[in-house]
């Protein structure tokens, strides 16, 4: 639709601009991707939106996290270790409890991510995150702002755009990425599994947060939503990645309305 025929009138121009500025800066807000690759090929599945821009990975994040985690020999099963919350940590309620690998996937433990990247140390979490080749690899954080051990994926340095994500995830499941098998097979034995209504099973990982200015304020109602990971049906596997960035204003996090849609949508996108 043309400004003349949207505005109505060529002789407001001024009107025209101003509210065209208006318009663009809150477009530029929104942004969506959904990315589905077969995972043994890499063929894509299905892909709409804007998929190579980069973002925080948020809590998606705990995936490598845990690939690392087992790799290092921190982290021993399912359910061990098992952390307990220190109240100096000053975390949200939910996350104030004892906390084991499944948990901290499960219900997305902040802190069980930052003990764990402590006992990594920071040569060998920036090391692992630079074997992986997983995003812009930069776990340096933001000076005066973000310390990158414990929260480089947090809004800071670290950025990951959704191809990025399937790329990882398909070298994940191929055996593609420099870790022990033991390390594949505890991993995906903790990330989430959901069931589709077309007998899809869905594993992934859940990350949101609010969208920062450059000056890292808090940038009006704009939050960001992923979900990542991936389903098998039979001898069919498939890789994805979805990405939300909207004005959001529910008490819901925006990366579960996000998740819930994808498993909806997965079954027929694929077919």
């Amino acid at each position: 639709m043309t400004i003349k025929r949207r505005i109505g009138f060529v002789f407001c121009s001024v009107f025209t601009i101003s509210w065209l500025s208006a318009f663009s800066a809150h477009a530029a807000e929104q942004l969506q991707c959904t990315v589905i690759l077969d995972a043994k090929t890499g063929e894509a599945l299905h892909r709409e939106g804007t998929c190579d821009q980069a973002f925080a990975p948020q809590s998606s994040f705990k995936l490598p996290l845990a690939i690392m985690g087992y790799d290092a020999g921190i982290l021993v099963d399912a359910t061990t270790p098992r952390w307990d919350y220190q109240a100096e940590w000053k975390k949200p309620k939910r996350e104030q409890k004892s906390v084991d690998p499944t948990i901290w996937e499960k219900d997305s433990i902040v802190w069980y991510s930052q003990q764990l990247t402590r006992k990594l140390g920071e040569k060998k979490f920036s090391d692992y995150v630079r074997r992986f080749e997983y995003g812009n690899a930069d776990v340096k954080g933001v000076k005066g702002r973000t310390d990158g051990l414990t929260e480089s994926w947090l809004m800071s340095s670290l950025k990951i755009s959704p191809d990025g994500q399937v790329d990882f995830l398909r070298r994940f499941l191929n055996g593609k990425l420099p870790v022990s098998k033991a390390a594949y097979d505890k991993t995906i034995a903790i990330i989430p599994a959901f069931d589709t209504s077309d007998d899809w099973e869905i594993h992934g990982k859940t990350g949101s947060g609010r969208m920062r200015t450059k000056a890292g304020k808090y940038d009006g109602d704009a939050w960001l939503g992923w979900f990542v990971g991936w389903a098998d049906k039979g001898d069919r596997r498939v890789v994805f990645a979805t990405l939300n960035i909207k004005d959001w204003k529910s008490d819901e996090p925006i990366s579960f309305a996000t998740r819930d849609k994808l498993i909806a949508d997965l079954p027929k996108l694929v077919r």
